[in-house]
């Protein structure tokens, strides 16, 4: 199946500024990228679909994703641990739900059920259920007996041999990414974001066992102690860092071409806007994410500036910050991180892509077809990718998953 895609503007994914194009996918990939308002005027396609100067952006990817959190636009839970059965239903609707949102790729920070996620990324990929491309994740691992919040479990308890032996679990499950929670979390327990819940040692191990298995891990990290750990243990992916000094702000530049970092201000923003009934006490919620975001509106501009790949995922799924408003986060960065919306863009497509391993996150040669058709310039207003309706086409791997109307197909 040969597609062309034509009189479109094209955010290539790398923050540059549009440029009017055509681009051709053949199967999953697109084949050729060419620049011009008549580019490709004459090439023979199976369907020709003319984008009437609309924008043509890679698919965007959530670096912080946690499909079994529940809560979606189209159905909202109001307690947080469900029955497993009830847990995979809200995991493969979120998965579909984010695809319909503009989000192609997913990579998991953990979930609240076992085997869940394996099984979802093999039934996407197997095309037995709709859903964006998934890293799939098994439960958070948190320490027990430690001063933290538990937001996970614990397999095979403490010790370096216990995490080689969690590793080695998750690689017979088919996870991808382990979800390691480094620091505690002031959200749930006050004063609780400093305390650091691993030894060394056991951190070490889990790097060395990952590595060795060819799985990534994915750290909840806060404090300076925490984010070195993680770093030292070849973390794939941070998540917040609020509390990084001046110190492990030098460290992750040094780090840059190691690590990505994903802040998540979704949860942070959604918890300062949310007016909860009399009987739901977010007191510490609410506290914990005016901190974060304090902090975080000085530090990110600082990793920016030395390199560092900031990407978007923000901790969707509580009822208060459910999945299908993912793309906040791009409107986050922009008012509250100083950053352009071509480099938000940027930050939701090709670092995402680099995160996932894969061929995507930028409209390029070679490069999967993982395609939005935008109903105006998000190079100018990110917010209007927040309005589904916008989203003439979503393409992945080169299928239409939302087909634009009017297409034209030409024998």
């Amino acid at each position: 199946m040969r597609t062309l895609i034509r009189q479109v503007s094209i955010f290539d994914g790398t923050g540059t500024m549009p440029q009017a194009g055509a681009v051709l996918v053949d199967g999953e990939r697109i084949v050729r990228v060419v620049m011009g308002c008549d580019a490709l005027a004459d090439e023979v396609a199976d369907l020709v679909i003319d984008g009437c100067g609309m924008t043509l952006m890679p698919g965007m990817v959530d670096a912080h994703t946690h499909l079994t959190w529940a809560s979606s636009l189209e159905k909202v839970y109001h307690q947080f641990i469900l029955p497993h059965d009830e847990l995979k239903a809200a995991a493969w609707r979120n998965a579909r739900v984010l695809l319909d949102h503009g989000f192609t790729s997913l990579y998991s920070a953990g979930a609240l059920g076992d085997m869940i996620e394996p099984e979802l990324a093999a039934a996407i990929e197997a095309g037995e259920t709709p859903g964006a491309r998934l890293v799939p994740s098994t439960l958070e691992r948190s320490p027990e007996g430690e001063d933290g919040v538990d937001t996970g479990d614990v397999f095979n308890g403490r010790g370096p041999e216990a995490m080689r032996q969690f590793v080695a679990y998750c690689a017979s499950e088919g996870v991808k990414s382990i979800k390691l929670v480094v620091s505690g979390e002031d959200a749930l327990k006050p004063n609780s974001a400093m305390d650091v819940l691993y030894t060394r040692e056991e951190m070490m191990a889990a790097g060395e066992a990952t590595r060795e298995a060819g799985l990534w891990i994915a750290c909840h990290t806060y404090s300076p102690e925490a984010i070195g750990l993680a770093l030292d243990a070849g973390a794939r992916v941070l998540y917040h860092c609020s509390f990084a000094d001046e110190a492990t702000v030098e460290r992750m530049a040094a780090d840059k071409d190691r690590f990505f970092y994903a802040p998540g201000p979704g949860v942070s923003v959604a918890a300062l806007e949310a007016n909860p009934p009399p009987h739901v006490d977010m007191t510490h919620m609410k506290a914990s994410a005016a901190v974060r975001m304090e902090l975080e509106a000085r530090l990110i501009p600082q990793l920016k500036a030395r390199g560092v790949r900031v990407l978007v995922g923000g901790d969707y799924g509580f009822p208060f910050n459910p999945h299908g408003r993912n793309a906040r986060d791009l409107q986050h960065f922009v008012e509250h991180f100083g950053y352009t919306p071509a480099e938000a863009l940027r930050a939701a497509t090709q670092y995402g892509g680099e995160l996932m391993g894969l061929d995507v996150g930028q409209v390029k040669e070679g490069f999967l077809a993982d395609l939005l058709l935008v109903d105006g310039d998000p190079t100018q207003d990110v917010a209007i990718l927040q309005d589904k309706d916008r989203l003439k086409m979503i393409m992945k791997g080169g299928a239409l998953h939302k087909a634009p109307a009017p297409a034209e197909a030409t024998g």
